[in-house]
């Protein structure tokens, strides 16, 4: 049995690293010939690539009760992968259509359960050890120029290189990520290359609507002028929570978000403000109902399983600020709310938040491509939720059986080291989590990262 573990494990190492071998290799050569690159000229297509790697280790934490979504109190390291290959065609005036082609694998902690603010935001909520492939995106975005101004908008992720007007309308329709358009922030937003916690990817209380990798189907619409944008979407929700495959019947079960983006200058530094609701459809069970349900039968652990029903919905709203304070440092602030009378859905279980940091680039110690983040998070439970949870109810991201009910918090800091002004990254990260699914009789909890990511 032992040698069969160990056999499955080298396989696995050996499948990491003959993915990331090739990654290597097409990443040099892709780096070389993109010197040659004219920034002033309109491109047709584009490629880019990137690679993640994130390993993570906590210690044995105190844990006096466990449940069936606890955090373990001692398991072995983490690992896990992703990457990516971005291919953009522009079809036509102001059109373009997007492909991305994704293996991930690895695993999270404890099968990426116990902790809402879950520690990486790169497993979403699917634990494979073995790398498989998807069509992660795929889509087609049409503007709509509604100024004569032009400008060259840069080769990018999702964006061929091209003259685009300064103000237009867009329609983006096919399947991605909403936090593709979404909640952005200049300095919290992305697992791959800022802070690792899933929670700092966008406003912890929106269930964004996705599946188990993060993705869905829809369409986005935005109006975007110089200094202000506004974006709608309405999109497609899993058929059941934490559920792989989109619910088709999107006339009673979908997901809608509207966004207003302002960019300013206080001072001499600019910042933008942000401001979302979101409303969600789909069959989720009401926590009320379930407690009622489970006085009834004595079965509470999967209560909110028996009293799914279409036409339950979710909705709240979060603020998000990104602020320049300086040339080389920079503030994020995000806070957020559902009304929690319902189950979570997609996202992870968080009714109430709040998430600030810093970011210091690595200029003011003669390292202009290193960067250090500094971020804090204070994440809660509705009434409702935490009753449902204390009466030993169960979601799809934590359940302990019980529950002594504290806001779990969480501190982060990484570093991201860049190596010899190349497109490869090392960022060693640390966090410390205080009541690990909102449960005082469990933590705290320190978890130490390691992450390599390639990007170009």
């Amino acid at each position: 049995m032992k040698q069969s573990c160990k056999k499955g494990k080298i396989q696995i190492f050996a499948q990491y690293s003959a993915i990331t071998i090739v990654f290597v290799l097409l990443q040099t050569s892709l780096v070389f010939s993109q010197q040659t690159a004219d920034t002033s000229k309109e491109d047709r297509w584009n490629f880019h690539y990137q690679n993640t790697i994130i390993y993570q280790y906590h210690p044995d934490f105190k844990s006096s009760v466990s449940g069936t979504n606890s955090l373990v109190a001692s398991e072995k390291a983490t690992l896990s992968i992703s990457a990516t290959a971005f291919l953009g065609v522009r079809l036509w005036k102001y059109a373009a259509a997007y492909y991305n082609a994704e293996v991930t694998g690895g695993s999270g902690f404890s099968q990426t359960r116990g902790v809402a603010g879950f520690p990486n935001g790169e497993v979403y909520r699917v634990s494979n050890a073995n790398p498989n492939g998807s069509h992660a995106r795929y889509y087609i975005r049409q503007l709509f120029p509604l100024s004569n101004d032009r400008q060259m908008l840069p080769d990018g992720i999702n964006q061929v290189q091209a003259k685009m007007p300064t103000s237009y309308l867009s329609l983006t329709l096919g399947k991605f990520s909403v936090l593709d358009f979404f909640d952005n922030n200049k300095y919290a937003h992305d697992p791959r290359n800022q802070f690792y916690n899933w929670a700092l990817m966008g406003n912890g209380a929106w269930d964004y609507p996705a599946n188990t990798k993060g993705y869905t189907f829809g369409g986005v619409a935005e109006l975007v002028k110089p200094q202000w944008a506004i974006r709608y979407c309405m999109v497609m929700v899993p058929k059941v929570a934490n559920g792989p495959d989109m619910d088709k019947d999107i006339r009673h079960s979908n997901a809608n978000a509207l966004e207003f983006e302002h960019k300013y200058t206080l001072g001499s530094q600019s910042g933008t403000f942000r401001v979302i609701g979101f409303y969600n459809n789909a069959r989720m069970g009401n926590y009320k109902d379930a407690l009622t349900y489970a006085k009834t039968t004595g079965n509470i652990s999967h209560a909110i399983d028996s009293v799914n029903k279409r036409g339950s919905n979710k909705y709240g709203i979060g603020v998000n600020v990104d602020q320049t304070l300086s040339e080389n440092v920079g503030f994020f602030f995000r806070a957020s709310i559902n009304d929690g009378r319902n189950e979570t859905w997609a996202f992870t279980e968080i009714d109430r938040a709040i998430s600030f940091g810093i970011q210091v680039n690595g200029q003011k110690w003669k390292r202009n491509s290193d960067k250090l983040g500094v971020a804090f998070l204070a994440n809660g439970l509705s009434k409702d939720h935490r009753n449902y949870m204390a009466a030993g109810g169960y979601g799809f991201i934590i359940g302990d059986g019980t529950l002594k009910y504290e806001p779990e918090m969480i501190a982060e800091v990484y570093y991201s080291i860049n190596l010899h002004n190349t497109p490869f990254f090392i960022s060693p990260d640390y966090q410390f989590i205080m009541n690990p699914g909102y449960d005082k009789e469990r933590g705290p909890v320190h978890a130490f990262g390691l992450r390599a990511h390639a990007e170009f």
